[in-house]
């Protein structure tokens, strides 16, 4: 490095760091000013307050701004003037404010924040309405844990009102736990994830197919055909609730379509209703540069489908054998049972080169719990009691894409994507 260029304190180490070069903001004795702005929101409002600030060479320590329903409320934290200003400052703020019909509040104080408490989590709670008396309970639950709300940012306003808090000072775990309590109580969605820098990171999204991606069961589609539909959905059931080994219950259903007509998968196919919101789920993941996967208890017949019409990087399933035409009533080749699913995950994040840490996994059955506990994010869709008390969040509203929400993506950005181009 030449004398020239000056290195970045972080490149340094704390000791190194000469007194002089550490900037005084960030000092707990530096007096500073928070000045408060707020009013109807219009343009300018933000250019006007710096500009008058920048008359008495102040140095901007830190900012928040928040509008909400047409009202702004604009925080500046900056460093005292010279001696003998502040008065001049906080006359001149005031008369500005009121030149545009705004409100003005100026704190005098020392220092910056406080630094965020130890444990760091984000808390996205999905409501569909979210009420004041849910809000309230998840806040104070938070608290309960020890936990600071430092900073709550609404994400989604619709299909479901999505608003994430920033939480310090508790541990994930823990919070986790206590908000999974409340919010079986309340009848809303709360997933707790730790914060950092993975949040930002390329993930791979793998997901069940029945009941999951599409609304039905793809084995009882044929077994219309066959005519042996109520069999096979009793036996479907007790599978998906753990009542039954699943690759026993699989044999036992697939045993009923035999003799069946090759020519009933097209039929199959085109009866197949994706899940409100699937396609919006994967075309948002693709265009941010997420990888998309399905792994099922069903057939290739209808996922290998699936995957050329939804531009899935992964998919894998049961096949359902065909001689001559017919279904033999027997599968082949590899068997996609529960604990094939978690080791499908973990292929797949093998082949996409993403940690096992940065995956999330979205299932609704018994059949799901080994992927949705192996996966870095395991969410219950829709499931069954089970499902949900085992997996790490719960969706319960009928919209695939409110998946985005947990992954910190906003509405705003889910339409952005959606003016992309292929």
């Amino acid at each position: 490095m030449s004398a020239s260029q000056p290195q970045h304190p972080a490149d340094v180490p704390a000791d190194d760091v000469p007194a002089d070069d550490v900037p005084a903001a960030v000092s707990s004795d530096v007096p500073t000013l928070l000045v408060k702005i707020f009013g109807k929101d219009r343009p300018g409002i933000t250019a006007g307050l710096f500009d008058t600030l920048a008359a008495y060479s102040v140095d901007v320590v830190d900012i928040e701004q928040v509008v909400t329903r047409g009202r702004i409320v604009l925080c500046a934290l900056v460093t005292e003037p010279r001696t003998g200003l502040e008065g001049d400052l906080r006359a001149t703020v005031h008369s500005w404010a009121e030149s545009m019909k705004m409100q003005a509040e100026i704190i005098s104080g020392t220092g910056d924040n406080r630094p965020r408490g130890v444990g760091r989590s984000l808390v996205t709670v999905l409501g569909h309405p979210l009420t004041a008396e849910s809000t309230a309970a998840i806040a104070a639950s938070i608290t309960g844990t020890g936990g600071n709300i430092d900073r709550i940012f609404r994400l989604a306003k619709y299909p479901v009102t999505a608003v994430e808090f920033a939480v310090s000072g508790t541990e994930t775990e823990a919070l986790r736990t206590a908000l999974a309590i409340a919010a079986a109580k309340l009848g809303v969605d709360v997933a707790v994830v730790a914060a950092g820098l993975h949040r930002r990171a390329q993930r791979l999204v793998v997901m069940d197919v029945d009941s999951t991606l599409i609304q039905d069961e793809v084995i009882e589609l044929f077994a219309a055909h066959a005519g042996c539909e109520d069999e096979v959905a009793e036996v479907t059931a007790a599978a998906m609730r753990g009542e039954l080994d699943f690759e026993q219950s699989l044999h036992a259903r697939v045993a009923l379509l035999e003799g069946l007509d090759a020519s009933v998968v097209d039929k199959v196919r085109s009866e197949v209703r994706l899940t409100p919101g699937a396609r919006t789920l994967i075309r948002t993941l693709k265009r941010l540069g997420y990888q998309v996967g399905v792994v099922s208890g069903g057939f290739t017949q209808v996922t290998d489908d699936l995957r050329e019409r939804l531009g899935l990087d992964f998919a894998q399933a049961n096949t359902l054998e065909i001689v001559d035409g017919k279904l033999t009533g027997r599968v082949v080749g590899e068997i996609v049972d529960r604990a094939g699913k978690a080791r499908l995950l973990r292929r797949f994040a093998s082949q996409a080169g993403v940690p096992l840490a940065q995956t999330v996994a979205i299932g609704d059955g018994a059949n799901d719990l080994d992927m949705l506990n192996a996966a870095g994010l395991g969410v219950a869709f829709n499931a069954k009691p089970v499902v949900r008390e085992a997996a790490h969040t719960a969706v319960n509203v009928p919209f695939l894409d409110t998946v985005l929400y947990l992954l910190g993506i906003t509405r705003e950005e889910v339409e952005a994507a959606d003016t992309q181009e292929d």
